[in-house]
Order: structure tokens, then sequence, then C-alpha cells
């Protein structure tokens, strides 16, 4: 397979014909080829070096001539690929006891071949590994003879500043040449037998300006284009000291259009996401992807505060009932309640489970959970505190209000993708419903360890200035910024007023515990502030107040690199936002 084009060759055209900007001639020499005006020559990677890193093709690519880097692939039967190593692993024993039977010293590089030929059978018998036959060709392309004989020394000197051995195709330059084309077919046949993973750090999917990390777990996620160097922005938030990313941008500058492309390529990688979309612009990628949407507002969409879950722990009933204290204080205007009505309310709460037959014994939490209304109902029995209580749970029993309690919860939160859309939430009933989303998000993350899953998950909030006032959102922020690690969860906070977010010092905790940090253009008002949080330089400064839309800066820690974001045509349908269909 020819990497450089996955166009199929265009057909040949009758005697005579003349294809509009195909060259006069081809001139085929022994050492180049010239193809018009341009001259070229090819030449083979014939050797490597024992150990590569992730990315080790990118200082080729990074060079400042035109040099066109072809790998042909070709993948190994297993059958063939084990038949071969078990040939070699016999070579090289007969040659390990020949060096025994003539008294001489071992041979280093023979025994880590032969170890190496050992382990690599191994992996490939269990389907851990594949092997592959690679040709990697280099085509040199220059305005003159001279000029290219010049390209040419430069280009093998970086090989083998990079431990590569280059081999010239001379008298073969027609078939080099003729290589290096997006043609798929390899005339030099040059080819040396690769693994799974050599093959994989062969791709250069690294930036110069970036820590390697994608190896570490295999999780990396395109990020887009580097702005300062031929290569692409690969970053892994998993292998990063935390796993929590914020986004800054101010209003239309790609805030969300990036953040939907970090959380669909996450989803590719079988992370579980949860989302707290208020503006709706989730619910089309969710309904792509098969994710679960969650409408609080819409009629017919209930949460019930009540439900149990086995794998909440041994508590999850005492749980539950300090929660619905929280819960009704919100419910009934964030006055609280007195100590008489709070007591009421717990025996009222204990009272209505036992009414579904539900205990303390976890075994019995499979069972359908009672409902606002039961609650209501033991409240009328728990003394005058009781009955006052219940009166002011009228509306959201009976009441105007009742739509989202009056049921059994509609939907459940599962599936790779839950998007809870508050866009149709009444503002009367934000404060509930939001910690209804919340309390059930934070169920499902601190349960992880519990249940032994070991699924990554993302929590990811836009517009978290919304939430980032105060309040309970806020809280909720801050609690899952700090602990979301030992969870193996990750936050991803979206948010356009930066200057309020880091005025706040609850957005300064949720920015400094976030060891990916994005930001795009910014407001020359708040500019300043976001230099002092962010530690930049005047460079960087410049760069944030007048780059375009869809360029952004990717920091972590001292690492710095600009890039801009990058989508195919099926996702970019997918994440835009807004009235405008334009690719940024």
């Amino acid at each position: 397979m020819n990497l450089l084009s996955r166009r199929r060759p265009a057909a040949v055209p009758a005697t005579g014909t003349v294809v509009p900007g195909s060259p006069d001639a081809v001139e085929v020499g022994g050492r180049s080829v010239r193809v018009g005006d341009d001259y070229s020559a090819a030449v083979a990677v014939t050797g490597y070096p024992a150990e590569v890193g992730p990315g080790w093709l990118e200082p080729l690519l990074s060079y400042p001539g035109r040099v066109d880097v072809s790998l042909h692939i070709e993948p190994v039967p297993p059958v063939v690929a084990s038949q071969r190593l078990r040939k070699q692993r016999g070579r090289f024993e007969a040659s390990r006891r020949q060096t025994a039977t003539k008294g001489r010293l071992d041979d280093p590089e023979l025994d880590a071949a032969a170890a190496d030929a050992a382990d690599l059978a191994s992996r490939v018998a269990r389907g851990e590994a594949r092997l592959f036959r690679l040709g990697l060709y280099l085509t040199v392309h220059a305005a003159s003879g001279s000029e290219l004989a010049d390209r040419l020394t430069e280009v093998k000197a970086l090989a083998s500043s990079l431990l590569l051995d280059v081999a010239p195709a001379t008298w073969r330059q027609l078939q080099g040449w003729i290589t290096g084309l997006p043609l798929a077919f390899d005339a030099l046949n040059m080819k040396r037998v690769f693994d799974t993973d050599a093959l994989a750090a062969a791709f250069p999917f690294t930036s110069p300006d970036l820590p390697t990390t994608a190896a570490e777990t295999g999780m990396g996620v395109l990020y887009g284009l580097n702005l300062h160097s031929p290569g692409v922005v690969v970053w892994d938030r998993w292998a990063q000291s935390n796993y929590n990313s914020v986004i800054l941008a101010r209003s239309g500058e790609g805030k969300s259009y990036l953040a939907k492309l970090d959380l669909l390529r996450n989803l590719y990688l079988g992370v579980e996401a949860f989302v707290i979309d208020p503006e709706d612009e989730y619910v089309r990628l969710a309904q792509a992807v098969g994710g679960t949407i969650i409408r609080p507002g819409v009629p017919g969409v209930r949460i019930n505060p009540l439900d149990l879950s086995a794998g909440d722990g041994d508590d999850a009933l005492v749980r539950r009932a300090l929660f619905l204290q929280t819960f009704v204080a919100v419910l009934t205007g964030g006055s609280g309640v007195s100590p008489e009505e709070a007591a009421a309310l717990d025996v009222a709460v204990l009272a209505a489970y036992r009414g579904k037959g539900i205990t303390t014994d976890p075994r019995t939490w499979r069972r359908p959970a009672p409902l606002l209304a039961d609650v209501a109902a033991a409240l009328q029995d728990a003394g005058d505190a009781g009955r006052v209580l219940a009166a002011r749970l009228y509306p959201y029993v009976s009441g105007s209000f009742k739509g989202l309690f009056n049921g059994p919860t509609s939907t459940a939160p599962d599936g790779h993708l839950v998007v809870y859309a508050i866009k149709d939430l009444p503002e009367e009933l934000k404060p509930v419903g939001t910690l209804l989303i919340l309390d059930a998000i934070w169920r499902t993350v601190s349960t992880a360890n519990r249940t032994g899953t070991p699924t990554r998950r993302l929590v990811l909030v836009d517009e978290a200035w919304l939430m980032l006032r105060a309040g309970l959102g806020a809280q909720f922020l801050f609690r899952l910024s700090k602990s979301a690690r030992k969870y193996n969860a990750g936050l991803s906070v979206i948010t356009q007023d930066a200057a309020d977010v880091l005025g706040t010092d609850v957005g300064r905790a949720v920015v400094s515990n976030a060891a990916t940090q994005v930001l795009l253009r910014q407001a020359p008002q708040a500019i300043d502030a976001v230099t002092e949080a962010f530690g930049l330089t005047d460079g960087e400064q410049a760069f944030l107040l007048s780059c375009t839309r869809g360029d952004a800066l990717l920091a972590s820690g001292s690492s710095r690199v600009a890039f801009h974001s990058l989508a195919d045509d099926v996702e970019h349908d997918l994440v835009i936002t807004g009235p405008s269909t334009t690719r940024q």
C-alpha cells in the first residue's frame, strides 16, 4: 500500500493524446531523472536502528527542501510469518551452537537477535502482533543537477543522524521515480520485515513541540495540523498527570467545534462520555453515534431522585436519604428546611422505601423505587412539620412542575455517550434539574472502581460559565476537577468568558487542575488575565489576538504548540455549529 495517495491511477491516454499538465519529456540517467524542469533522485532505506521512538520519520518530513517519503506496506500472512520466524530462530540457534562448539566467545548481537525473534514469535502466536514487509523510499527533488547533488548530500546526512542506511537506486532511477509516485506500485521491491509496533512507530503522528505520550497508552487523539511544522498534533490526555482539559475562547472562534471533535475521537478509542449541553449542540452528534439523549423539561421525560443502584455501595440507601435533604432544599427555593422538617423528611424517605419493600439489604434495591409523591404522602403522617413540608412540595408532586418527577425515570443514563440537553428545562426547574444531572453523573463516575470497570470516562461541560458562577454546579466542577483522576475520569470544561472564569476561586482551581489547556482567539479585554493565568509569552499573546478561526494553542506545562483543528467531511457535518457550514 502506497501511503502517499489513495487515488486510482489515471487511465493511459490514446496514442497522440496530450494530457494537460504532463511533462514534455522524461530523461533517465544513471543517478537521476529529469521530468520537465524538475530533477529528482530516488534512494532506498536499507538499514534501520535497533530501537526507535514514535514518529521517528518526522525529521525527514520537516526537511526544508522537497522530499517525498513513500512507504509501501505489504502484510505477511500469519502462517507464513510463523514459518519464517521458526526458520530464523533455527538459524540463530545453529549459529550459537556452532560458536559454542568451537570455543568462541558469545556474540552479543546474535544473542539479542535470538531473544527478539523469540519474543516476536510468541506475540505473533498469541495474535498480539503481525508482520509486514515495508519498503521505505525517499525521492529528492531540485531545480538543477548541481542543486540535486547538494540536496542528496543533506538528505543522506539527515538519514544517517537517524541511524538509517540509504542506498541510491543507481541505474534504476526510473523505477525509483515510479515507486515514489502515488500509484501503489513498488518497482524497486527493497523491503524489510517489520512487526506491528515498529511499523506504527514509523508513522509521523507526533509534534516536535510536545512530549511524546501517545505510545504510553495508545490513546492519542488527532487535534489538527501543526502551524509551525509539516507534522500533525496528536495529544493523549490520558497519559498526563491528570485527565482534565479546559478550552477557552471568545464566542464564535471554534471552541465547541474543537470540543466535539475531541469528544468524537475519544469515543473512537472506547471512552465513555457524559455531556451537559445547554444549547442542544451535541444532539446531532449523539444521534449519529447511537448515544443516549436525555431532555429534562420535555413532556414525558422524568428523573426520579430516589433511584437506587446496586453499584452505589453498601450505604446507598443512607446516601439517598442524605441526598434528598439537599434535593428538597434546592426544590423549595434554596431557603433550606428547619430541623423539624429535616427530621420529618428523613422519616418519610425511609418509610417510602419500606413501602416499596426496599431495605438496607442490597438485594432489595432492584425493586421499583418510590416516587416523590410517595415521600409527600409519608410526610402527611410525620406531624405538623411534615405536613408543612408536604405543602411546600405540592407544586412538584401534583402541581405545575410535576412533569419532571411524576413517574419513574424515563431514560436510564446508560451507554457510551449520554447527552443531557437542558435547553428546554424551565428556569424555575434548572437548579434542581442540574442537581439531578450532576448527581447521576457523579454516581456513575465515582462507582467505577467499585464495579471493577476499567473504562475511561469523560465528563464534558459546555458553556461552563453558567455553572461556574456559583451554587451546586460550581461545587460539582470543583470536586470533579480535584478527584476525577482517582476514578479514571477526566473533566472537559469549555467556556467563552475567560476573564469571569479566571476571576473566581473555583474557576482558577478548575483551570489549574487541567493538564491539557487549549486557548483559541481571545478578546483584547481578556488577554491580560489569560496571559497572567497561563504564563504566555509576548509571541503567544500576539498569536491569540490575531489567529484565525480554528487556530489554537495547546499548552501542557512548559510545552506549547499551535495548531489548526482538522476534521474530515463526515466529522465536520457532525460537529459544525450554527448556520455556517464552511470548513474552518
